[in-house]
């Protein structure tokens, strides 16, 4: 009695959003509609989605066992390597399962807690792949620049900090996402424009107030990538300034090739990554299904390649590749 005399007394535009918020809270969940626009071709993108989670899931696996079992991988390169190969895990884990699911069962449901977990390990994961990567551009730099000093500064201890630092910059700094969501109110369809659960695509569903999760978003993404991309080029710059004092062409081509697996790997993050960003906020005259795509595939593509590089560009990683299979054989 005491809800429906308080229900009474309210306006006719507040009864609607009272409405549809006690509709959302009754049904909790969002509708993930896939990639829209490419529903007739959705079978052969998710084949190439489901060979590159393949590709991702054994080829970080086998890089993560080669390095535990091998006690002369336990140096910082490898170590910062295990990293990535753990973090990638994680986030193509994240996003494929559900997305296949979408694309070949029709499972579009997703609930709605279960749709913010998934947000958060995507944004968190890919801010720890970002952090990753600096780390290793220091690895390099302190390499090259300062060969003699490099186990000295690079001791066991420095890379557990920075691996616990780089964990909780990802989560400390995505933990609002969540929490600033839980305050908006979805008073209309509450279908996502995508194969998995995206911040901005949910915050655009919302018909309450979306400025601050906006302004945070953006911040975030400004702080992480800015930062970490200004961190890697200055890292970058001061390696190249060292290379071009050494003297001799055979040394400075062996100086670069230590480099050139790391380049790779920045280059299939940052790039991919940009693009969807900055189109997903200002490139609206991009069509909506080929952001999707490109978005689904950056979040795969990554871990998909990341051990493929190292291994094609590091000869240690190939040996001991090698190795464990001959063994096992």
């Amino acid at each position: 009695m005491i809800l429906v005399s308080s229900a009474s007394s309210l306006s006719k535009p507040s009864m609607m959003v009272l409405s549809n918020s006690s509709w959302r809270l009754i049904q909790p969940s969002f509708f993930l509609m896939g990639i829209p626009g490419l529903e007739e071709s959705q079978h052969w993108i998710a084949l190439l989605l489901c060979v590159l989670y393949l590709l991702a899931l054994v080829g970080n696996i086998t890089i993560l066992f080669t390095i535990w079992t091998d006690p002369s991988l336990h140096q910082p390169m490898y170590l910062f390597l295990a990293m990535l190969s753990g973090i990638d895990l994680v986030l193509a884990s994240s996003t494929a399962p559900k997305t296949l699911a979408v694309l070949l069962a029709n499972a579009h449901e997703i609930g709605y807690t279960v749709c913010l977990i998934q947000m958060f390990f995507i944004h968190a994961f890919s801010s720890m792949e970002s952090g990753v990567l600096v780390a290793m551009a220091l690895d390099r730099y302190v390499a090259i620049c300062h060969p003699l000093h490099h186990s000295t500064i690079l001791c066991a201890g420095t890379i557990g900090r920075m691996g616990v630092a780089v964990l909780l910059r990802g989560l400390l700094l995505l933990l609002p996402f969540p929490i600033l969501l839980q305050r908006l109110v979805f008073c209309q369809a509450t279908v996502i424009g995508h194969a998995y659960c995206e911040h901005m695509a949910v915050v655009k569903l919302a018909c309450s107030e979306t400025t601050v999760n906006r302004a945070y978003g953006l911040a975030v993404a400004l702080l992480v990538i800015g930062l970490d991309i200004l961190a890697i080029g200055i890292s970058y710059a001061l390696i190249l300034q060292a290379v071009l004092k050494v003297p001799g062409g055979e040394a400075r081509l062996k100086a670069f090739s230590t480099c050139g697996s790391h380049i790779c790997v920045i280059l299939v993050f940052y790039v991919p990554g940009l693009f969807s960003f900055l189109t997903h906020r200002f490139g609206h005259h991009v069509p909506h299904r080929v952001h999707v795509l490109l978005a689904t595939l950056y979040l795969l593509v990554p871990p998909a390649l990341n051990p493929l590089v190292y291994g094609a560009k590091t000869q240690q990683i190939r040996q001991r590749v090698r190795r464990v299979f001959y063994i096992k054989g």
